[in-house]
């Protein structure tokens, strides 16, 4: 078997333990697989962000990659953990939505309740499901235990859509921030399909969003000018609100969840 991957990503953020303790318990299952952060720095709580980190990375890591995301508010609770079998990839994260946009891109998906609690560590703690379930059963995965005897299929887990822009009037598109990235840009939720006028060759309209607006959209953040918001269609594939080498968000005062207005 060639050596498998199991990827990161988590709200636990570098200055604790957590990160390095699930590491350890999978390498503990299975010392050959290779462990990779893809991003342990998602804000914390935060289901939506942590659907959004994921949904962005799966899919560049080779097939049979094994992705433990755990953003997990509930934890302790009666949510249950789950394991997710796509066409190329598998998703061990609790049953709280994280993995919404996963299932969205993808065509074929099984959803399997974990129960099979001989592959978790015991005893397991109410405060870290991180350690004791999520983490063996990557490894155990990892190391070739089929899906299937990790728990049986269900079609009741929890899901959830992005928030879709819409037209308020015949010229006017509102739309909302989603996220705002380490360098202070201002996530949309506007894209070429659900808004495909905003990208027009030559469209003509404001933008407003918080104190900020702008009126262009660039193909790139170095046509932008010191200070100036502008737009630009990012590597997710969303409309993305910069200021060339500046904080977007604190130019505009604006933050996650803010009204997006776009009048043509």
């Amino acid at each position: 078997m060639a050596t498998r991957i199991v990827t990161l990503t988590t709200d636990f953020g570098g200055g604790d333990h957590f990160v390095g303790t699930m590491r350890g318990v999978i390498l503990g299952v299975n010392p050959a697989v290779q462990v990779v952060d893809i991003c342990n720095s998602v804000s914390s709580f935060d289901v939506l962000d942590g659907a959004l980190t994921i949904a962005q990375a799966y899919s560049y890591f080779p097939a049979e990659t094994i992705h433990l995301v755990v953003v997990d508010p509930g934890v302790g609770s009666a949510r249950r953990p789950l394991l997710v079998t796509t066409s190329r990839h598998y998703f061990i994260a609790p049953d709280n939505g994280v993995l919404s946009l996963v299932m969205d891109r993808e065509e074929r998906v099984s959803v399997r309740e974990i129960t099979a609690k001989h592959y978790f560590l015991e005893p397991v703690s109410n405060t870290f499901h991180g350690r004791d379930i999520f983490a063996p059963c990557a490894g155990w995965l990892s190391k070739g235990v089929e899906p299937e005897k990790l728990g049986d299929e269900i079609t009741d887990f929890m899901r959830f859509s992005l928030p879709k822009p819409k037209m308020t009037s015949e010229h006017t598109l509102k739309g909302a921030v989603l996220k705002v990235d380490k360098f202070g840009n201002l996530i949309t939720n506007l894209t070429p399909e659900n808004a495909p006028a905003v990208f027009a060759p030559e469209a003509k309209m404001k933008i407003t969003v918080g104190q900020g607006a702008l009126s262009e959209i660039h193909t790139s953040y170095a046509q932008g000018k010191p200070g100036e918001l502008f737009g630009v269609l990012n590597s997710m594939g969303f409309l993305e609100i910069a200021c060339n080498r500046g904080p977007a968000a604190q130019a505009a005062k604006a933050g996650r969840g803010t009204e997006v207005l776009v009048e043509f």
